[in-house]
């Protein structure tokens, strides 16, 4: 990404150092549209760190069973379901795919009784993986978004080591940002194996990423 960048800044400052040698009074115009271009040139990076890979990406699916509906763009996988898309991993007994007339696919994961459901992404631009387990996830890729219901353990691992650890009853966790959201009580009601209590830790960055 940064050689990219560098590209960039150095196509820009070419473009700035021709449209200067020859700048006169009939030419002012041009000289407007190629600063216009290289504003936009050096906007460029600003958008490639905000693109999400996995969003575009296919998911493949294994299962023991599928029920398709092409007109209504569903599928319903059932049976030791193992699902993957980019980086994201996605597993559980039970999985309901859907995709919106846009092309952005949406999924509800759902464990065994007594189990829980299990969901993994890998953060961009960054050595982070996120993993979640809870009685039921829903993933949004329009917007991004992981949400985890009931017994939700949410957990950040820089590298191979377990940095932040979240449970809550639910948890929403917003990818595009990086911020979440935990409720220890859902609908005025306590879980029934819980306190109702949020519980966290959290990690401080390591001093060099912490600068950045």
């Amino acid at each position: 990404m940064l050689r990219f960048a560098k590209v960039i800044e150095g196509i820009a400052c070419h473009y700035l150092y021709n449209a200067l040698n020859s700048l006169n009074h009939s030419n002012f115009r041009a000289l407007k549209n190629t600063l216009i271009f290289i504003v936009l040139l050096l906007a460029a990076p600003v958008a490639v760190w905000a693109e999400k890979a996995d969003r575009q990406k296919p998911i493949n699916v294994e299962a023991d069973n599928l029920d398709h509906d092409e007109l209504k763009q569903t599928s319903i996988f059932t049976g030791k379901v193992l699902a993957t898309k980019g980086t994201i991993i996605m597993r559980g007994d039970r999985i309901e795919v859907r995709q919106d007339p846009d092309g952005y696919q949406y999924g509800t994961i759902k464990p065994l009784s007594g189990q829980l459901a299990f969901f993994r992404q890998k953060r961009e631009g960054a050595n982070e993986w996120i993993e979640g387990e809870a009685e039921r996830i829903d993933y949004d890729g329009k917007a991004d978004r992981l949400t985890l219901l009931g017994r939700a353990d949410f957990k950040r691992y820089r590298g191979t080591v377990l940095s932040d650890q979240i449970t809550g009853q639910r948890i929403i966790y917003e990818n595009l940002s990086d911020q979440f959201t935990v409720d220890g009580v859902v609908g005025g009601v306590k879980p029934a194996n819980g306190s109702g209590r949020v519980r966290a830790v959290l990690t401080p960055k390591p001093n060099d990423e912490a600068s950045k």
